[in-house]
């Protein structure tokens, strides 16, 4: 081999080491300037303790919106033709207030009739009764024979009965005129009008439907597992319709299970002074009795597969998330029914942009 090959080879692994030494001092600091570099924080959170409260335990409900009882508003006469309406849907009524006109010709010319009637009737009876008067004062004389005196004193009974009807028959003609006027049955909301301007009604027809003193319950479905348990008089939480709360109180618990559904209607009084629209569809709670509830923020909880979470902070300022099931809700804040203590400390809001073992900083409390 010639002599300078040879010395070719001996100098080449000197070179790769000195290459292997220059590499490792190049990258020797970013390795210590990174374990230097301290660990990013992920979010800047407050912690807060679970709260022990007594919250009433509830039974979730849904139902309708209905009249408390419904008033039908009728004609009471045949044959007579409307002349005046003088309400309509939305109206608020009072009792006796007038609704509807009838025609009142034929009526009037009836009662007059028939008050010739009696006036006939009562000059009929005064002649009888002048006969039969004289026919007692000469019964001891023998002036008259008996079978006169007493055909004079049957004539008198039978005036006096037949005044007596023609009286009856002028108060029903009387009332049949009172029956042209519809009026309201009681104070009310009409909610349906059948009435119309020249219609011509027979008895029965309907004309209104009103609801009562403008009082709406609520008929709510509740499974029959909890009917032992509720009574009249509970206390109801009923989610209006327009996002507000109403307070009610158990009226009535329904007598009779579906069997369609094994579900019974509790019907729930409302304030009188609340009156929401009718045939709405709303759900509520119908308060039991009051427990214990350890109780959290509603923003701590964290949904993810449909389960609920919380995260919980350490010593060392790292954040565990912690399956939690959760119970009854109230004015934001929600029931741990397992998953934590009292003892622990949770993340009160942005759970949503944490992930387990991040490290956080603790916000300050003012």
């Amino acid at each position: 081999m010639p002599l300078t090959t040879r010395n070719a080879l001996l100098r080449r692994p000197s070179k790769i080491l000195a290459a292997a030494f220059v590499a490792a001092a190049l990258v020797s600091p970013v390795r210590f300037a990174m374990a230097e570099q301290p660990t990013a924080t992920a979010l800047t959170v407050s912690l807060t303790t679970p709260a022990q409260r007594d919250w009433p335990e509830t039974v979730p409900a849904s139902g309708w919106l209905k009249p408390w009882q419904e008033a039908v508003i009728a004609s009471e006469t045949s044959g007579l033709r409307i002349t005046d309406v003088l309400a309509d849907v939305g109206s608020v009524v009072t009792k006796g207030q007038t609704l509807v006109r009838l025609s009142q010709e034929s009526v009037m010319a009836d009662l007059r009739k028939q008050e010739a009637a009696v006036e006939n009737a009562k000059a009929s009876l005064s002649k009888a009764k002048a006969n039969a008067d004289r026919a007692r004062q000469l019964r001891s004389s023998g002036a008259l024979s008996d079978e006169k005196i007493v055909e004079y004193l049957a004539d008198e009974q039978t005036a006096t009965a037949s005044l007596a009807s023609e009286e009856a028959a002028l108060g029903s003609e009387k009332i049949k005129l009172a029956q042209t006027t519809v009026t309201a049955v009681d104070d009310g909301l009409i909610t349906s009008r059948s009435a119309d301007l020249g219609a011509v009604v027979s008895a029965g027809t309907e004309l209104f439907r009103m609801v009562r003193q403008q009082r709406v319950e609520w008929q709510a479905e509740v499974s029959a597992r909890y009917l032992p348990r509720i009574s009249e008089g509970m206390r109801v939480k009923i989610s209006g319709p327009e996002g507000q709360v109403i307070d009610g109180k158990v009226r009535l618990v329904g007598p009779a299970v579906s069997t369609d559904t094994s579900r019974a209607i509790v019907y729930v009084a409302l304030p009188a002074d609340v009156r929401p629209r009718t045939g709405l569809y709303v759900t509520g709670n119908i308060e039991l009795q009051t427990s214990s509830a350890l109780t959290v923020p509603e923003t701590a909880i964290v949904f993810r597969d449909g389960i609920s979470y919380l995260f919980t902070s350490g010593v060392d300022q790292r954040v565990q998330r912690v399956r939690v099931e959760t119970g009854r809700r109230n004015n934001g804040e929600v029931e741990i029914v397992s998953g934590i203590d009292r003892s622990s400390k949770v993340v009160t809001s942005g759970g949503a942009f944490l992930s387990d073992n991040d490290l956080v900083k603790i916000a300050e409390k003012n």
